[in-house]
């Protein structure tokens, strides 16, 4: 993964995030805690993986496509893309 510099922090901050919901989640599950509070956790964890997949896509497109471009390649990048938009709502 070609990466900006604060990308790798930033990164590493919103798995972090991702993975104390999920633990907590583990948790909550575990103490037989209120459904509504556990789905709000999960909700959490899904927007911080959301946040993740935001920064990637930021980053790829501010690294790997303008090296694709770069070389001609804007057609192989843009499929790229285009696939992960169409198996995966972002």
């Amino acid at each position: 993964m070609n990466k900006l510099p604060s990308q790798k922090e930033k990164l590493t901050h919103r798995i972090k995030i991702a993975k104390g919901h999920l633990e907590k989640i583990l948790q909550m599950v575990e103490n037989g805690e209120y459904c509504i509070d556990i789905i709000n956790q999960s909700r959490a964890v899904q927007n911080a993986l959301k946040e993740v997949d935001y920064l990637l896509l930021e980053n790829h497109l501010q690294t790997c496509v303008v090296d694709f471009v770069k070389r001609g390649e804007v057609k192989k990048s843009t499929e790229e893309i285009m696939k992960v938009f169409k198996q995966h709502d972002l």
